[in-house]
């Protein structure tokens, strides 16, 4: 059986018409899978009557809405190839991305008019798009060269178009964050967005008729992935337009909210919104999270809510799947991201691609096997040659394992601090930080020393009501780790630099506090 991930659209809408498929919340509109699959139906046919063809790229400039659903399921459909625009990035950004993808279309919310015409205005010649879509969103009245998305919709046939791309065609290209250099554009096939789907099922506790809260931005495959998964599944997603700790409360209570993803600076921020008090929150049965381990005191206190948390480790160009820290294992595995998913295969490697075996203690770098991973990076075969090797995708990340094949990140490769010597982890001083009372989250760089070459500095955000010092930092610090480890250097801030997937930017702190120590 050939796959097409527009058709598991086709096909939920035969098995169960009538069930609901999605919500928005903000603006009220509710459609049940032969509704939504009609919408895509319709997208995919007046696409196909201007000119679209399998194989063109079609870009999404979209805040989390049903128009962004539909149309990844109507460009699946006929074969195009969706690629989801960052909606955060400024008109340069999203120009280079719209310039090497080569995207013909442009799908855009009238919230980003500004850029749109800057864009357009900017592009003599340079980009390809030959349609602009215009979604309106309360602002009236698309400039002449776009096309208003509704009208254009309404006007075609919703009847089932010409299946345009199988199996390993491509599906989405979705460009990395880019916290260093320009980001890269990974490329995603139909069937391996199948057994990203599979894997999460098979690994997690989805239930029919679970009700998704899809609060993170559309543009990452932390959102995207379970929007598609939803409609394999059979689940409904409640859709936010974009993340508000209040509102999500109020959706949670009003839609009975069952499962949703969020990053471990948003769980401790929840925890202290006003909102949870005003708001019942006992539908969530468990929260997927991801980006950093989460402290023992912050799952004793959802367990105490009666929501369990399934730690996720993947990436972008696994579609998503990697590892995963099941509830049961949270607690004696503290700092862990769990053992690899079903459907996926891992190695530790050293510098010489020699395995490492379990348990040894020995740090490597983690590689990640399945059929989820990306075809490689779009007009990139260097970087390509470069991650993905002999059927492995090299993530970057150094990881030990123990004898029952808990993997633990130790840091990225290009983040890891060499200090008089000896090798120092910052993601190992960030959770030791992170379980200290005082601290809310913990960020650690290495900043240029005279004396040792490199030394690591410690930037904290307090936790709530807490006033630590430096001197305070440190005594924990020295409780807790080896001598050399121990940073010398403490900064206390508001809030850590994070990128829309909740993963910390630290360019960013390096250029903020670039040294150099004072010995």
């Amino acid at each position: 059986m050939q796959t097409n991930i527009g058709l598991l659209l086709t096909k939920r809408a035969q098995i169960c018409p009538d069930r609901e498929a999605c919500v928005e919340y903000e603006r009220g509109r509710r459609f049940t899978f032969a509704e939504l699959n009609a919408r895509a139906n319709r997208m995919a046919n007046a696409l196909l009557a201007t000119g679209v063809t399998p194989g063109d790229r079609v870009a999404v400039l979209l805040k989390n809405s049903v128009e962004f659903i539909e149309t990844y399921f109507a460009v699946a459909k006929i074969g195009a190839v969706m690629v989801p625009v960052n909606w955060r990035l400024v008109a340069a950004e999203i120009a280079y991305i719209l310039t090497d993808s080569g995207a013909r279309v442009l799908v855009y919310d009238s919230d980003f008019d500004e850029a749109a015409q800057a864009l357009h205005a900017g592009s003599k010649g340079a980009l390809a798009v030959e349609l602009w879509l215009r979604r309106e969103n309360g602002e009236a009245g698309a400039p002449g060269w776009a096309r208003d998305y509704d009208a254009f919709c309404a006007a075609a046939s919703d009847a089932e178009p010409a299946t345009g791309a199988w199996d390993d065609d491509n599906l989405f290209i979705m460009y990395t964050s880019g916290t260093t250099g320009r980001p890269k554009g990974a490329v995603h096939s139909h069937e391996g967005m199948l057994w990203a789907q599979l894997t999460s099922m098979s690994t997690s506790d989805m239930r029919d008729g679970d009700r998704w809260l899809l609060a993170l931005p559309m543009f990452h495959v932390g959102c995207l992935s379970p929007a598609s998964l939803l409609v394999h599944r059979g689940g409904t997603g409640i859709i936010m337009r974009e993340l508000d700790i209040g509102g999500m409360f109020h959706c949670i209570e009003q839609e009975r909210v069952t499962i949703f993803m969020a990053v471990p600076a948003l769980l401790q921020f929840m925890l202290i919104a006003p909102e949870r008090e005003q708001n019942d929150i006992s539908s969530v049965r468990w929260i997927a999270t991801g980006a950093a381990p989460v402290p023992v005191s912050l799952l004793h206190e959802y367990e105490a809510l009666g929501i369990r948390l399934f730690q996720a480790y993947g990436l972008t160009e696994s579609c998503g799947p990697g590892t995963l820290l099941l509830p049961e294992d949270a607690q004696a595995r503290a700092g862990s991201c769990g053992r690899p998913q079903m459907h996926t295969e891992i190695k530790i490697v050293d510098s010489a691609g020699n395995t490492i075996p379990m348990g040894s203690g020995q740090a490597g770098e983690l590689l990640i096997g399945g059929r989820h991973l990306m075809k490689g990076y779009w007009n990139n075969p260097e970087a390509t040659a470069e991650t993905l090797r002999d059927g492995w995708l090299h993530t970057g990340d150094i990881c030990s394992w123990d004898s029952e094949g808990f993997v633990t990140i130790c840091d990225r490769m290009k983040d890891m601090i060499i200090s008089g010597g000896e090798n120092i982890y910052p993601a190992e001083l960030e959770n030791t930080l992170a379980a200290c009372s005082e601290v809310q989250e913990a960020a650690v760089i290495g900043i240029p020393s005279q004396k040792w070459g490199e030394t690591p500095l410690a930037i904290v955000v307090p936790a709530p009501g807490a006033a630590p010092t430096p001197e305070s930092l440190k005594a924990y610090c020295k409780a807790h780790l080896a001598g050399y480890k121990v940073p010398q250097l403490y900064e206390l801030v508001d809030t850590l630099p994070r990128n829309p997937s909740g993963k910390l930017l630290k360019p960013e702190l390096r250029k903020r506090f670039p040294g150099p120590a004072p010995f």
